[in-house]
């Protein structure tokens, strides 16, 4: 596939899926909750995708890596925001079940992504124009930026 925008990236399409997997998470918890955790935890899915075209939009090797590591701090922090609001009892458990593992499929691709932008630094071209998707094992590259 022909990587020609950061929406062709696997990475960024399966954070988007999480956000909206976020949101119907997240549609039914307290009232009370809507401008605090509710709040915390869309913010954190809807930074996911964010920074990864913002990153992708900067095209220096520097500062992509940057907006990946802030996209994966997200990550975690969505995760951690989670986990509390799951140990509250909001929210449906198999609706966490699944956003979980889509989370932790983002998280790995993310994690793979940032460990090859800081091992291969002179290959921007190369980087910027791989397409990692951990859920059928490879990875490919495709065309020129």
């Amino acid at each position: 596939m022909k990587i020609q925008s950061y929406k062709d990236l696997i990475v960024w399409q399966k954070s988007m899926s999480l956000v909206i997997m976020v949101f119907e998470l997240t549609k039914n918890f307290p009232r009370s909750e809507l401008y605090g955790i509710v709040y915390q935890i869309r913010r954190a899915a809807v930074s996911i995708p964010s920074n990864i075209a913002e990153g992708w939009g900067r095209r220096s090797i520097r500062e992509y890596r940057q907006f990946y590591a802030i996209a994966y701090g997200s990550v975690l922090e969505l995760e951690t925001q989670l986990l509390i609001s799951q140990r509250l009892q909001f929210g449906d458990s198999l609706k966490y079940k699944t956003t979980y593992l889509l989370l932790t499929e983002v998280s790995k691709m993310l994690h793979v992504m940032a460990f090859d932008l800081n091992r291969e630094k002179s290959e921007t071209k190369k980087l910027l124009t791989k397409n990692y998707d951990l859920s059928t094992k490879h990875l490919s590259s495709g065309g020129k930026i």
